[in-house]
């Protein structure tokens, strides 16, 4: 009886928070799927239900697959590139522990991930400036010609996934650092005595019980590469200087069809897909690191 009744209270307790999010996250997908129905046009006061129309229409968009493939180029870029060097320079920092500089390190490394998104992007664009760039200058010192860095469709690519990894390192360091303090000293201490070195304790005993810590970190990261937006907004301008058409991502052509062209029904179909693409991906995580914890 008394079980039933702490059950109830933390029920009704947990209630309230339950309420909220249902309302900021449950509500808006519902309604998201149920607009990716109707031919909802903002001018328009009839919106009639079309079902799956607009997802048909989509795979015949050329700006739509566009931009889902540079959407999903520059997630797994971001992926492939700040994976490997947060779980490196995360062992570094960890390694230098007791230095008395260990805070500045995990500090420099952090402080991307806190800037503001556009005045870094900005000072990233003047970084890529074909003209007055300090990239450029750097390249010409050695010889390398100059690189029209935001002007050519592959080079704002890998622009856009060098700021979007610079962001995404600081928050993965952290991460990775809360990883390597919490693993157990004995099974390092044993791994040095059978006469393992540091690179191979490293390959053979750190990164497998990070697994977890890297499932976490590469969700989180491909999450956020499919919802890359106010990168390519600001570096990747075309020779009009109109922001974000060199290179166009899922977000920014939701935006453009939600409030350019007041289709919010197909606007809504994008960010389904979207959805599920990001549903889908987390879930193959989620298996591939089943299999091998069982393995």
């Amino acid at each position: 009886m008394l079980q039933r009744r702490l059950w109830r209270f933390a029920m009704l307790a947990f209630l309230p928070t339950l309420a909220i999010f249902a309302w900021v996250r449950i509500y808006p997908i519902t309604e998201t799927l149920r607009l990716s129905l109707h031919k909802w046009d903002i001018l328009s006061k009839n919106k009639p239900f079309i079902g799956l129309d607009n997802f048909r229409e989509l795979f015949h968009d050329r700006l739509f697959l566009d931009a889902l493939v540079n959407t999903s180029i520059i997630a797994f870029g971001v992926l492939a590139v700040t994976i490997p060097l947060a779980i490196t320079i995360a062992a570094l920092i960890h390694h230098r522990t007791a230095s008395r500089f260990s805070g500045f390190y995990e500090t420099a490394v952090f402080i991307p991930h806190v800037v503001s998104l556009v005045p870094a992007a900005m000072a990233w664009k003047w970084i890529f400036d074909a003209k007055l760039g300090p990239l450029n200058a750097l390249l010409q010192y050695f010889g390398v010609p100059a690189q029209p860095w935001l002007f050519d469709p592959v080079l704002s690519v890998i622009c856009i996934i060098v700021l979007c990894s610079w962001q995404a390192l600081g928050y993965a360091v952290l991460i990775y650092l809360v990883g390597f303090k919490s693993l157990p000293v004995s099974l390092f201490e044993a791994a040095k005595l059978d006469g393992a070195g540091g690179i191979q304790r490293f390959w053979y005993v750190s990164i497998p019980l990070l697994k977890p810590i890297t499932l976490y970190v590469s969700v989180v990261t491909l999450i956020s590469g499919f919802n890359v937006y106010a990168q390519a907004f600001v570096l990747a301008s075309d020779s009009q200087g109109a922001p974000g058409r060199l290179v166009r991502v899922l977000v920014l052509d939701m935006l453009e069809n939600s409030f350019r062209n007041y289709r919010v029904g197909y606007a809504a179909s994008e960010a389904v897909v979207l959805l599920a693409i990001v549903l889908v991906l987390t879930l193959i995580q989620f298996g591939l690191l089943r299999e091998k914890g069982r393995a």
